[in-house]
């Protein structure tokens, strides 16, 4: 929480005049944008939900009108869809899905070997942010498969654009150091960016954590970089098409 005070706001007026002294005014937007690190696209992979669940809210602990709550730790997600100056986007559908505690996904290839769904976890939910560019989630922290690291699935679809696919891993993972996805990303800063940690709160022990999701450049954006006709930009979503060992 930040409080208002005269010196703080004595403060802020010298940076502003500051600022306009020396020509940086105008470029300030420019100047924090180039300290946010986009998020990476990363693969959708091969367990989106094939059919979506009825319930399909933001908390995927209770399921509608099952009064039996979801196995494993509850966790609670949140942050901001912000764009690449820094400024919140208002109307972008942030979608999560992930496995439940025992490792399994709400698809019809999702269970791991030896293992059943649970069948009280939600497993996808939605949430459109308002002007804050907020988005929140309150679930399970994900089980572990074959193949992978601890990890939640985002996407993110700004109005008028195709879905943007990343995903969220956890600190501290011993599987992150060999994980292929997580692995896929060069760039150190961008790595980074997707890996949070969660801190446990001592009265209810459920776990929290916070994480921005920085958009790059829309669908439109980049049909101008390139120019009609022309080639598409360079690179590939860190992940591609490929898709994880089957358990």
């Amino acid at each position: 929480m930040h409080l208002i005070t005269s010196k703080s706001l004595d403060s802020r007026r010298r940076f502003l005049f500051q600022l306009a002294a020396t020509g940086a005014f105008f470029t300030v937007r420019g100047l924090y944008a180039e300290a946010l690190t986009l998020t990476p696209r990363l693969t959708e992979g091969p367990y989106f939900p094939d059919k979506l669940p009825l319930d399909q809210d933001n908390d995927l602990i209770r399921v509608t009108n099952d009064i039996t709550p979801a196995v494993g730790t509850v966790t609670n997600v949140g942050g901001r869809v912000l764009d690449r100056g820094g400024a919140p986007v208002k109307g972008a559908l942030v979608e999560l899905w992930q496995a439940d505690d025992r490792g399994c996904y709400i698809h019809s290839r999702g269970e791991q070997r030896g293992q059943k769904r649970d069948p009280h976890f939600q497993g996808y939910g939605k949430f459109e942010t308002a002007s804050d560019g907020g988005w929140r989630f309150r679930t399970v922290k994900p089980g572990l498969y074959t193949g992978r690291t601890r990890h939640f699935h985002f996407g993110v679809t700004l109005p008028g654009q195709r879905r943007f696919t990343t995903q969220l891993m956890f600190a501290g993972e011993p599987g992150n150091a060999r994980d292929m996805v997580l692995n896929e990303v060069r760039d150190a800063a961008q790595r980074a960016s997707i890996i949070r940690e969660f801190k446990a709160d001592p009265a209810t022990r459920e776990l929290a954590g916070t994480w921005d999701i920085v958009m790059g450049a829309t669908a439109g954006d980049e049909r101008r970089e390139r120019g009609p006709g022309g080639p598409p930009p360079k690179g590939r979503p860190p992940g591609g098409e490929r898709r994880p060992p089957p358990a």
